[in-house]
């Protein structure tokens, strides 16, 4: 029987192309269906990356390869409910930011992703989770942004003017942005780009990672690459 692996996405720009690239690879090279759970704030994130497209593949639309957007799923998540009738051989969870990690660590399921988590232990779905902050320092890559100090403020500003989504002004709209890049190629002073950040994560978020690890029924993952060989397994 085909298998079919539920996929969590939380609000995290950590890891989250690197999660989009393990499951395009799940995609090429195993006959898996991928169920997507897009938390609110990831509905957000996917976008700001120029990643819809991408999950769109991913999950094509068919049964069992919806793709779930929190705002859509009102106050009682239904669909969560499939994880008690045997659909899915496993949940993954990548990539799972510290707010995301706490609410499962202690029980609360007042989230989409969180309460996919919940029924998925009481229906005997394996879970697993990629926490984006574990311990020590981690590098993230921040969305497009407008560097001021570079930043000429032409009169007129190509990217400003050709944004299909008019999120530039004196800084971008994240909200509005959906990652295309134009605005990159468009500026003559390279003042538009994301990049590297360093994070420290914070000793609350490692000591809910630890607890993560000791809850029956999830097994914590230290990056998304690790996700390939629990398919191998599955």
């Amino acid at each position: 029987m085909k298998k079919t692996v539920a996929w969590g996405i939380t609000g995290a720009g950590h890891l989250l192309t690197s999660s989009f690239k393990i499951f395009e690879r799940i995609k090429s090279e195993h006959d898996i269906r991928v169920n997507t759970f897009l938390s609110s704030a990831a509905e957000e994130v996917v976008r700001m990356y120029g990643l819809e497209k991408e999950m769109e593949t991913i999950s094509c639309g068919d049964y069992l390869e919806e793709i779930f957007p929190e705002t859509q799923q009102g106050k009682s998540w239904p669909k969560t409910g499939r994880f008690l009738l045997d659909r899915y051989d496993a949940l993954i969870i990548t990539p799972a930011t510290s707010n995301t990690v706490s609410k499962i660590a202690h029980g609360t399921a007042d989230s989409l992703v969180s309460n996919a988590v919940a029924q998925a232990v009481k229906g005997n779905v394996p879970v697993y989770v990629v926490p984006v902050d574990i311990a020590g320092v981690v590098v993230s890559e921040l969305p497009i942004g407008i560097n001021r100090e570079i930043c000429y403020k032409c009169k007129q500003c190509p990217p400003r003017e050709k944004c299909p989504n008019n999120a530039i002004k004196d800084q971008v709209d994240l909200l509005r942005c959906s990652g295309c890049g134009i605005c990159k190629e468009l500026c003559n002073f390279n003042a538009i780009k994301g990049g590297p950040v360093k994070l420290r994560v914070r000793d609350i978020d490692s000591k809910n990672v630890e607890i993560l690890k000791g809850l029956e029924g999830i097994t914590v993952l230290e990056r998304p690459e690790e996700i390939m060989s629990i398919l191998q397994n599955m």
